[in-house]
């Protein structure tokens, strides 16, 4: 598969750097022993195995509501495999086409940095509850987003536990699951050898303005809601 030049250049611009944040959370990303099915439910067997990420609230001046978002990620010799679990009583999704800015919407994010020993560019990925993908380059912390980057094989799936974008009723929540082929991570890395450590970030935008909040797997410690903050990236450290 042929990807766009801008990120073999980019990774051509990489220059090694110490890692800034001891001490940041570790998740070991096991493989998946049975087969997963994308069709956003993380009813497969081969999920039960995988560790559970429960997201935190950092900023304690926003809005709105808190609810919970758990996520799990597996691997196997084709795709990195995300899946994740969110509780909300009014989901609301309202852009439709790749790309659009999901991260209005009710959404999930994992941002990806297969080379660790730098922070100036990862992949982003954000998805709304309605399976729309938006994915990109990132340089300096969003400084600069390549926007024309698409991946190529992406599987996306969502479940709807209630009524999308009925204001006024009750939902239950959403999930959904992804499956990103490795070879989206040429220039960057290859498929993952166990014991291979990428590091990353997972995060969740929930609810309207302005009744609005950012949940994310680990604390950026930045003052405002931001999840750019690759120096403050947890580890994904793949298993066998």
């Amino acid at each position: 598969m042929k990807l766009p030049s801008c990120l073999f250049l980019l990774a051509a611009l990489l220059a090694a750097q110490t890692e800034t944040a001891p001490g940041r959370p570790r998740y070991e990303v096991r493989r998946a022993a049975s087969r997963v099915v994308v069709d956003g439910k993380l009813d497969d067997a081969a999920w039960q195995a995988a560790q559970t990420i429960v997201f935190v609230f950092p900023w304690e001046f926003q809005t709105g509501a808190k609810q919970k978002t758990s996520a799990r990620l597996l691997w196997d010799d084709r795709n990195l495999y995300v899946g994740y679990e969110c509780e909300d009583a009014d989901i609301t999704a309202q852009f439709t086409e790749r790309d659009d800015p999901t991260y209005r919407d009710d959404a999930v994010e994992i941002f990806l940095n297969p080379r660790p020993s730098q922070t100036d560019v990862y992949l982003g990925l954000e998805m709304n509850a309605r399976g729309v993908l938006y994915d990109y380059v990132s340089v300096f912390s969003a400084r600069y987003l390549f926007k024309r980057f698409q991946m190529q094989g992406v599987q996306l799936a969502t479940y709807i536990d209630g009524t999308l974008n009925a204001r006024g009723d009750h939902d239950k929540g959403w999930s959904l699951e992804l499956a990103i082929p490795w070879e989206n991570f040429e220039g960057l890395s290859g498929r993952p050898q166990p014991g291979a450590a990428w590091s990353a970030t997972l995060n969740r935008w929930d609810g309207v303005e302005p009744a609005r909040r950012l949940s994310m797997w680990l604390d950026p410690q930045d003052r405002r809601p931001n999840p750019h903050r690759p120096d403050r990236f947890g580890e994904l450290v793949f298993t066998p």
